[in-house]
């Protein structure tokens, strides 16, 4: 039975795309596993939001800050915990752009594939 010879170029060409699939696959779990986590991250907050709301308004409560705990008013939690709840948004929408396009690079690249192989066999 007689090898096939493969072109140097489009066996170098093919690896660069190995690679490039990897890379892509990476970004893609990295990706979402910041939104999971950014997820988690807002139920809790809307979570803990829920159970202050629940307290008597003239409830003491304390705010961590580093290895110090300071008194503050419900609305300043309920504040804090808003800002939070927004900026985790922001970061989900900004991420799940990053997915986006990082799909389309995987969808690039799986037609980069597809045309190797046909230049392969020729």
């Amino acid at each position: 039975m007689a090898s096939i010879p493969v072109d140097l170029e489009l066996k170098k060409a093919f690896q660069e795309l190995q690679t490039k699939m990897v890379e892509t696959t990476q970004k893609l779990k990295m990706s979402d596993i910041q939104i999971e986590s950014l997820k988690k991250t807002i139920q809790h907050a809307k979570l803990t939001d829920s159970e202050i709301l629940s307290l008597p308004a003239d409830t003491r409560m304390y705010q961590g800050l580093g290895r110090t705990f300071l008194l503050t008013t419900p609305q300043d939690i309920k504040k804090d915990i808003e800002e939070k709840i927004k900026t985790s948004d922001e970061k989900i929408k900004n991420l799940e752009v990053t997915f986006a396009s990082v799909l389309f690079t995987r969808i690039s690249f799986l037609a980069s594939y597809n045309n190797w192989i046909e230049n392969s066999r020729i």
